[in-house]
C-alpha cells in the first residue's frame, strides 16, 4: 500500500513518534512524505534487534520525499491521490494556527475525502487505520464514489 505522511511543524514530533511506534507495520508499505517530514522520518533510529545496544535507521532510503508542503508537496500528494497512486493519507495538521498555504491544505483534504482514501488527521485514527484487518487484505479495493464518474462524464451546454 502507498501511504502518504504529512505533518505541520507543530505536530511533526507527534508524527515521528507515531511512525517510530508503528515502524514494523509501516516498513512493509511504500511511504511518501512532504520534504522535511520525509527527511525526519528517514532519521528515526530504533534499537537494532540483532545487536543489542546498537541503533538502526529503518526508514533510511525508504521514503519517497516530495517537495515541502508549502512549496508544492501538498499538491503533489493531492495529484497522486487523484491518480490512484496513494491509498492512505496520514496528515497530522496543526488546527490551532492558520497555515500560509491553507488553500493547499484544504485542497489536499478535499481530495482525500473525494477519492475515498483512508485518511487520518490524528494519532488515534491513524492507529485505527494501520491496525485494520483490511490493511493486508488483497481483495479490498477502494470504491470511488459515483459523483466522480458523473462529474467526469457530465454534459456541457
Amino acid at each position: 500500500m502507498n501511504i502518504a505522511l504529512v505533518a505541520h511543524d507543530g505536530r511533526k514530533q507527534e508524527l515521528l513518534s507515531w511512525v517510530k511506534y508503528n515502524q514494523a507495520i509501516l516498513s512493509k508499505h511504500n511511504l511518501y512524505a512532504t520534504g522535511t517530514t520525509g527527511r525526519l522520518i528517514e532519521e528515526i533510529t530504533v534499537e537494532n534487534p540483532g545487536i543489542a545496544g546498537t541503533l538502526t535507521c529503518p526508514f533510511r532510503g525508504k521514503v519517497t520525499k516530495l517537495l515541502s508542503g508549502p512549496l508544492g508537496g501538498d499538491q503533489q500528494i493531492g495529484a497522486m491521490i487523484a491518480e490512484g497512486k496513494i491509498q492512505m493519507l496520514i496528515f497530522f495538521c496543526d488546527n490551532l494556527i492558520v497555515q500560509g498555504h491553507q488553500n493547499d491544505v484544504s485542497a489536499l483534504t478535499r481530495l482525500a475525502a473525494l477519492y475515498n482514501i483512508a485518511f487520518a488527521t490524528n494519532r488515534t485514527t491513524a492507529d485505527m487505520l494501520l491496525t485494520s484487518s483490511l490493511m493486508d487484505n488483497p481483495e479490498y479495493r477502494i470504491q470511488l464514489p459515483d459523483c466522480i464518474a458523473n462529474y467526469a462524464n457530465r454534459e456541457l451546454k
